[in-house]
């Protein structure tokens, strides 16, 4: 049973439009003001700022390709992508956090303050912008690898964002110049627990191992419990994407009248109970001699 996501998908369209919009304009607008104000620390963020748009703009264009139809050589279709996305998303926000930690550590053994009220406002600005942005995705990075990475990175920035604001207001009021890295070191923190867990699910997305949300003896326990089924191998779970789950499995049954119908209740209830978007099934009877090639203790 498979399941179109193109109209889900097609709500985040807007999201990722607005949200790559609004970055870009922000990124010209600190790189011009990071240039007025000849702040270095600006033109920087800048930059950051702007490899966050290319993975706005990587999850965004994962998400569209998951929606293309399956080819003869793809026989799944793009929806690994998705997949493939939240993993780079993962990767790129640890090089940032690194960087940052680096920077910190650099400002912490030589402090400086921060230059000028002009590095505050702009600092502010890039608040709300990524707050708004993160916002955007707040509800889909619960359920979705994908959006969650895209969640991460404007999180991640509004964090950062804000920690210069902070730093430079008490820097400017009490002349505290070893706020800034320690509040960057804090940030860092905070925020890597969430990038942790992100590069951890997508490598066990892209591994093809079950996901965090599917209950394998239970599923195992509601297919023995079906009438007429003796027993169950050859039983596989994985994410096709990082919103479709997908299952396979052969069960050995002692009647072989069964319906179609038979099938069809046992995918519904596979979906309804389990959220399996595409189950496989093989049904076999336990009258006569098996000889089912994956009935074997060394079959994967």
């Amino acid at each position: 049973m498979s399941h179109d996501h193109s109209h889900e998908i097609g709500n985040y369209n807007r999201s990722f439009a607005i949200g790559v919009t609004l970055n870009i304009v922000f990124v010209a607008i600190e790189a011009s003001y990071g240039i007025f104000a000849d702040s270095l620390a600006l033109i920087a963020d800048a930059g950051h700022n702007l490899s966050d748009v290319v993975s706005l703009m990587l999850a965004w264009g994962s998400s569209v390709l998951a929606t293309k139809a399956a080819t003869e050589t793809r026989t799944y279709g793009f929806r690994k992508a998705t997949v493939m996305a939240s993993l780079a998303s993962a990767i790129i926000l640890l090089v940032a956090l690194g960087g940052i930690t680096w920077e910190a550590i650099g400002r912490f053994l030589n402090p400086k303050s921060v230059e000028g009220m002009t590095v505050i406002v702009v600092a502010a600005i890039g608040v709300i912008i990524n707050t708004l942005t993160a916002l955007l995705f707040i509800k889909g990075q619960q359920h979705d690898l994908n959006i969650r990475g895209a969640f991460l990175h404007m999180a991640a920035d509004a964090g950062i964002s804000l920690g210069v604001v902070v730093a430079g207001i008490f820097i400017i009021i009490k002349g505290w110049l070893w706020i800034d890295p320690v509040v960057s070191f804090m940030i860092v923190a905070v925020i890597l627990v969430g990038t942790w867990r992100l590069l951890r699910d997508s490598i066990n997305y892209a591994m093809d191992a079950v996901p965090d949300s599917i209950d394998i003896p239970a599923i195992r326990n509601y297919l023995m419990s079906i009438d007429h089924v003796n027993r169950i191998h050859d039983l596989h779970v994985w994410p096709l994407s990082t919103t479709e789950i997908a299952l396979t499995v052969h069960i050995v049954v002692n009647d072989d009248s069964l319906d179609n119908n038979f099938l069809r209740n046992l995918q519904q209830h596979l979906h309804d109970h389990f959220g399996i978007e595409h189950s496989t099934i093989q049904v076999e009877t336990s009258i006569g001699e098996n000889d089912c090639m994956l009935d074997s203790h060394k079959c994967v």
